[in-house]
């Protein structure tokens, strides 16, 4: 039997210390070894196949193991097998089939290397890697241009995430001053986001038409498209739920007490119970969605650090979500307690209806920290009131 590159597989009674090997370095060189394999007396008589398979097998499996990983070390324990493996392993068609997964880098674990291989990933094409490293470098490193360079790149091979977190960016400004928001292409770039599938872009596009936030104000249309993203959202959980075998049918019953506070000293003033933004909507009950690896590092990242990005910086309220202000007042903040701030309407929603419905309380008067108005609590300044009950 032969392959594409015309080399044979060995038979049985063949003996490999005859067998040409070819290899090939990191810059894609032939190397022809004619050296004696040497093997230790326990072994000597026994015959080794792996060494003559052709490499574009071997890249061929390796590039199925990375697309179906479900954790960074189901890669990274290939590695360390050898250095044959190690070097297949890294090749740009393996690294650009990398799944999601692959790059759920713990932030406690972050280091020079971790760095590099979503590099590595990002140079070979892979756009989850572009977008996870972007967010990184964006967010955590502060490398704002680089940052908003690979979520570029990412969103233009139309990878819906990286769409929505342009549009984040654009609508606070984020990286710049006040001035810096542009809220049409914010509003844009929700759309393309929102055509793609993304659940969070349109229930944002569902509130800026709502809102007529950097779009001409469409009240019914603004309503159409927050009732989709509820019903994709409980779409996605019930199918994802239905593969996994785990559905139940108490998901669909209603319930009116709130997920668990993320503070674990404010449990006790509620019942602790599953939920999810769609518990006030719909009248389900069903699990919270999975957030993305990338705002779980953010979460773990700033977590690490006090949840507190910098001098005066705050972190956006919604537990799911992990971004932090880059300036001061950059995020809007609840127009009746004051007590929470987040970097979107859409994560204002979700923590509405997961939890901060059942917290807010009004209070007389609340002055910004700085004493200044500041630029993101007024009503004038295209800020969202709390959202009422559906």
């Amino acid at each position: 039997m032969r392959t594409r590159r015309g080399i044979s597989y060995p038979r049985a009674h063949v003996c490999l210390d005859d067998i040409v090997f070819e290899r090939r370095d990191f810059a894609g060189d032939n190397m022809a070894c004619r050296k004696r394999r040497r093997l230790s007396p326990g072994i000597a008589g026994k015959r080794d196949f792996f060494d003559v398979l052709p490499d574009d097998l071997v890249i061929s499996i390796f590039s199925k193991l990375s697309s179906t990983a479900a954790c960074p070390s189901d890669f990274a324990n290939v590695l360390i097998v050898c250095k044959r493996l190690n070097s297949l392993a890294v090749r740009p068609l393996v690294l650009s089939k990398a799944s999601p997964k692959m790059f759920a880098i713990k932030a406690k674990s972050w280091s020079e290397s971790a760095h590099r291989f979503l590099k590595n990933c990002a140079d070979a094409g892979n756009v989850e890697a572009c977008y996870t490293l972007g967010m990184i470098l964006f967010y955590c490193l502060e490398n704002r241009e680089s940052g908003a360079s690979l979520m570029a790149k990412a969103a233009i091979s139309s990878h819906a995430p990286a769409l929505y977190s342009l549009a984040v960016i654009q609508f606070n400004g984020s990286g710049g001053s006040k001035n810096d928001k542009d809220l049409r292409a914010g509003v844009a770039l929700c759309a393309r986001a929102a055509f793609l599938g993304h659940i969070d872009a349109l229930r944002e596009l569902g509130h800026c038409l709502q809102d007529g936030y950097g779009v001409r104000q469409n009240v019914a249309k603004g309503r159409r498209f927050l009732v989709q993203a509820n019903a994709r959202e409980l779409a996605t959980v019930l199918s994802s739920a239905a593969a996994s075998n785990n559905f139940t049918r108490s998901w669909l019953t209603w319930s009116p007490h709130p997920i668990p506070h993320p503070n674990p000293r404010h449990n006790h003033r509620h019942q602790a119970v599953p939920g999810c933004p769609l518990l006030s909507d719909f009248g389900c009950n069903v699990p919270a969605p999975e957030a993305h690896p990338s705002s779980k590092f953010l979460a773990e990242w700033f977590g690490a650090r006090g949840g507190i990005p910098g001098p005066g910086l705050r972190l956006c309220s919604h537990v799911g979500c992990g971004r932090p202000e880059t300036r001061k007042h950059e995020f809007r903040r609840c127009s009746v307690c004051g007590a929470v701030n987040y970097c979107s309407r859409a994560c204002q929603a979700l923590d509405w209806k997961l939890r901060h419905k059942a917290e807010c309380a009004p209070v007389e008067r609340w002055l910004d920290e700085e004493g200044d108005g500041g630029e993101g609590n007024g009503a004038g300044h295209g800020n969202v009131d709390v959202i009422a009950e559906s």
